[in-house]
């Protein structure tokens, strides 16, 4: 689906299909947010060939954090695509998934602080509590805001899984929460647009989710 002119959002629908909602921005520089399991990538694969844009000549693939419903089909990408996510999260997720999947090497890590890729200017924030170094992409100039799995609309990211820390999520949660945004692009489910109902979103999570964390 368009969200707005040069962004495109895959929306998770069924666990045959995808695992994760995957984004695409088309500007000077093509970057995908979260490719998702490799071996459903395919259906990531049809949407991009849907805009015309081939899976190999994506410029940046972005992981917001290290669990393979996010992460897994980087691996799949080879040079001139360049990958990356925190360093924190890959040295994590290569421990706890040695055996399991093979965790793509980066080409260089994203911490806390500026993110440029061609045109586009992220801010990066570090939002540990879902996974130790969950990130989440606040591209400032069209306030949208990728959240991966630490919100969601109406919900939050589990704790209860390797790595997790509900007292990291509330933080991390209420940094965000004091962003002007209005696409709030979640990792599943939903994606919220409007000012006014992202802060409605943000509020409901506080008022009721933090009761549990």
């Amino acid at each position: 689906m368009k969200v707005f002119d040069g962004l495109h959002a895959f929306i998770w629908q069924d666990y045959s299909a995808n695992n994760c909602n995957t984004y695409c921005i088309e500007s000077d520089r093509k970057i995908l947010i979260d490719p998702g399991h490799l071996h459903l990538f395919s259906t990531v694969e049809r949407e991009l060939k849907k805009l015309g844009v081939s899976p190999d000549r994506l410029d940046v693939v972005l992981a917001t954090h290290g669990h393979p419903d996010h992460l897994e089909a980087a691996g799949k990408f080879e040079k001139p695509t360049l990958f990356a996510m925190n360093q924190e999260e890959h040295a994590f997720i290569r421990e706890l998934a040695a055996g399991y999947f093979k965790v793509p090497e980066a080409d260089f890590f994203i911490g806390e602080g500026d993110l440029t890729i061609g045109a586009i200017d992220f801010q990066v924030f570090v939002t540990p509590g879902h996974s130790p170094g969950s990130v989440c992409f606040y591209w400032k100039d069209r306030k949208a805001l990728f959240t991966g799995d630490v919100v969601f609309n109406q919900g939050i990211g589990r704790t209860d899984l390797p790595g997790g820390n509900p007292r990291d999520l509330k933080r991390s949660i209420v940094r965000l929460s004091e962003l002007d945004v209005e696409y709030l692009l979640t990792g599943h489910g939903d994606i919220v647009t409007g000012r006014d109902k992202v802060r409605e979103n943000f509020a409901m999570i506080q008022d009721y989710w933090f009761n549990y964390l």
